[in-house]
Order: C-alpha cells, then sequence, then structure tokens
C-alpha cells in the first residue's frame, strides 16, 4: 500500500526538495504540494492524503492555526517541519500538543552528506505517522499536574503520594520514548510527586530542541528536570534528560548514581539511544530501577530492558490503546522484558506503587 503524502510549505524551493527526497521511497507518494494553509485545506478534501507535512510559519495563516482546525474537523496525521530555532522549538512542542505526530527540523540544502539520512528519517517519521493513533485535540494538552511552586490547577488529575527516603534510596526511575514520546513524557512526569528518586530519560530528538524540552517540563512538573551532563550526580526529585547529541548511561561512583554521556556510534540509527540507557542500568542499577518504555517506532530499548528484567529490575510497557505508535513497548512485550503494561494515564502510580512494594520487601 503507498502511503500518499500531501506537502503544506511556502517555500518553493522547500516543497520541490521535500517531493524529490520522499518520492524516492518505494512505499510513499507526494500527491500535492500546497503554498499555505488556505490551498492545502481544499487540496484535503480533494485528494484525502494519509500524511500532511505542515510547514510552521507561512502566509494567511500559520501552521499552528491550521494543525488546530485540521485536527478538530479532519483529524489526519501530520508531521511538522521546524527550524533550528528556540522559538521554533517552542512552537513545535506546542503543535505537538495540538495533535501533530511528530517532528522533523528542515533539511540543510548546502551539505550533500546531510540528505541522505535526512530523506531516511523523514521517510521512517511518514511511515510511523501513516500508523500512529491519532489522540483526541487536547487530550494531554494540559499538564496533570502544576509546578511544585504553582497552585495546582482547578480539576487537575491528582499524583501519588509523596514516597519517603527508605522509598527513594539507592533507586532510580528509566524512561525511554519516541514518536509520541514528548506528549507521553510530559503526562507521566507531571503526575509524579515532588520526592522521588532520580529519573533518567531518553527521547528521540534533535539536539536543538532537548535543552528546550527539558526547560518546558521543568515549568510543569513537580519534580525538577534538566538535561543531563556528563559525570553530574543524580539526585532524589530530579529528572535528567538525555541531550540530543550523546547517549546516557548511569554509572555508579563511590556510591553514588551519577551520569554518564556519550558520543559513541548510533544504536538502532539513534543517539541518544533507549538500549545505551537500559544497559547501563542493568549494570549498575539491577533490581533498585523501575523501567519504563512508552510510546515509538522501532525496537529501540527492548533488548536493553530485556537485560534490566534479568538483572533485577521491574518494567512496566505502555499499552497499546495510549500509543500514538505502538511499536517499542510491542516489541519489548514480544520478546518479555515487560513486566506489567499499563495505559499512559496510569504509568505514574504503577511507577510509584512498584518503588514502594520493592521499599517494603527490602526492609
Amino acid at each position: 500500500m503507498t502511503i500518499r503524502v500531501l506537502i503544506v510549505d511556502d517555500s518553493a524551493v522547500m516543497r520541490s526538495v521535500l517531493s524529490e527526497l520522499i518520492n524516492q521511497a518505494p512505499d510513499i507518494e507526494v500527491v500535492g504540494t500546497a503554498t499555505d494553509p488556505i490551498v492545502a485545506r481544499e487540496m484535503i478534501k480533494q485528494l484525502n492524503p494519509d500524511v500532511v507535512t505542515l510547514d510552521i510559519e507561512m502566509p494567511r495563516m500559520d501552521g499552528l492555526e491550521f494543525l488546530d482546525k485540521l485536527m478538530r474537523l479532519r483529524p489526519t496525521p501530520v508531521i511538522m517541519i521546524s527550524t533550528l530555532t528556540e522559538r521554533g522549538s517552542d512552537v513545535t512542542f506546542r503543535a505537538l500538543e495540538l495533535g501533530a505526530v511528530d517532528f522533523i527540523t528542515k533539511p540543510k540544502l548546502n551539505s550533500a552528506q546531510g540528505i541522505r539520512p535526512y530523506a531516511d528519517e523523514i521517510c521512517d517519521k511518514i511511515r510511523a505517522a501513516h500508523q500512529a493513533r491519532l489522540r483526541s485535540p487536547g487530550k494531554f494538552a494540559q499538564p496533570a499536574a502544576a509546578a511544585s511552586h504553582a497552585p495546582l490547577a482547578a480539576g487537575a488529575s491528582a499524583t501519588p503520594a509523596p514516597l519517603d527516603a527508605n522509598t527513594m534510596r539507592d533507586r532510580l526511575v528509566l524512561i525511554g520514548a519516541s514518536t509520541g514520546g514528548t506528549e507521553a513524557i510530559k503526562e507521566v512526569l507531571t503526575r509524579f510527586p515532588e520526592q522521588m528518586p532520580g529519573i533518567l530519560i531518553v527521547q528521540h530528538m534533535p539536539e536543538m530542541f532537548t535543552g528546550s524540552f527539558a526547560k518546558r517540563l521543568d515549568g510543569l512538573c513537580k519534580v525538577r528536570v534538566k538535561e543531563a551532563e556528563d559525570g553530574e550526580k543524580i539526585l532524589p526529585g530530579h529528572a535528567y534528560l538525555a541531550p540530543g547529541h550523546s547517549h546516557l548511561l548511569v554509572k555508579r561512583t563511590g556510591g553514588l548514581y551519577c551520569c554518564e554521556l556519550s558520543k559513541a556510534e548510533p544504536v538502532n540509527r539513534h543517539r541518544p539511544s533507549v538500549d545505551v540507557l537500559f544497559h547501563s542500568a542493568a549494570r549498575h542499577v539491577g533490581a533498585n530501577g523501575v523501567g519504563v518504555i512508552l510510546t515509538g517506532m522501532g525496537k529501540d530499548g527492548a533488548q536493553g530492558m530485556l537485560a534490566m528484567k534479568k538483572a533485577g529490575c521491574w518494567n512496566i510497557g505502555q499499552d497499546q490503546d495510549s500509543c500514538v505508535v505502538y511499536g517499542m513497548p510491542r516489541e519489548a512485550a514480544q520478546i518479555g522484558a515487560v513486566d506489567e503494561v499499563s495505559p499512559l494515564n496510569e504509568v505514574a502510580q504503577r511507577v510509584v506503587a512498584r518503588l514502594r512494594q520493592s521499599a517494603r520487601r527490602a526492609g
């Protein structure tokens, strides 16, 4: 089955480049291009594309406004084409909140080496978007809990009760995600209480976006969220996000857990890779860890999660119904790496419950 794509971009050069790259894939076809959302609206009605690529800054109507209308009136898988700027990252995360499946940065047209990997990446994202389960508009757009310095919003979901020092001692939570993961990670972290063990996170994301993502989460969560730095001590009540340029590993130094960053080759075509984090947790955390694998295309994290389970870690996989793309959690479940399966809105509760249970057994 051929995946039919509509490109929406006000740049003639970008429309041409994207069309050429996408049409090289045997299973994907560009069925039309639109110069702005007004034109795109009519073309979507006529062509009924499987996937839309959407620029953000365009004449007559910006990409966010169009995305919001599209997801409410005619839900269609959308991949945002984003710029590598701070404003570009902020707008991209808002697009993901509004229901875009994924995003990709604009290609560097002056780099001959950069075009081929870019073609592979955008075609992979189109395939993932075609398989995606679209969320209802705004389903996870609001935080489940406000940051610790702000009052709890009216109607916000209650977080699990705080953990005591004994429950957090020597324990870590390890989280991996890909397609759909920005909203899934937000949904989990905003439900955690402030008193949590250290949390390490790998989300497949370009390096220009991970710092903005961590900052965005930090303003929403009770735990503090930051981009991981090489050699820093992992503290309770803190979450550390792998920077987009490096693998994130956990190591143990002098009885303390620390972050380690590595620019080793990509694993499963990713750097950072979930497998790299999970394998390091199997070596250094073992039964003191709780692993979580969330929505994403592919198999990154499955083998590492299996190693974690063999080392005594308890692992939770997101269920199919709440995943945007049921790829990574399915792969982990199929090889027996997952101990329990949970809908997204219950993952945080399951993690906290497991931490309490393991602390009682240890006591």
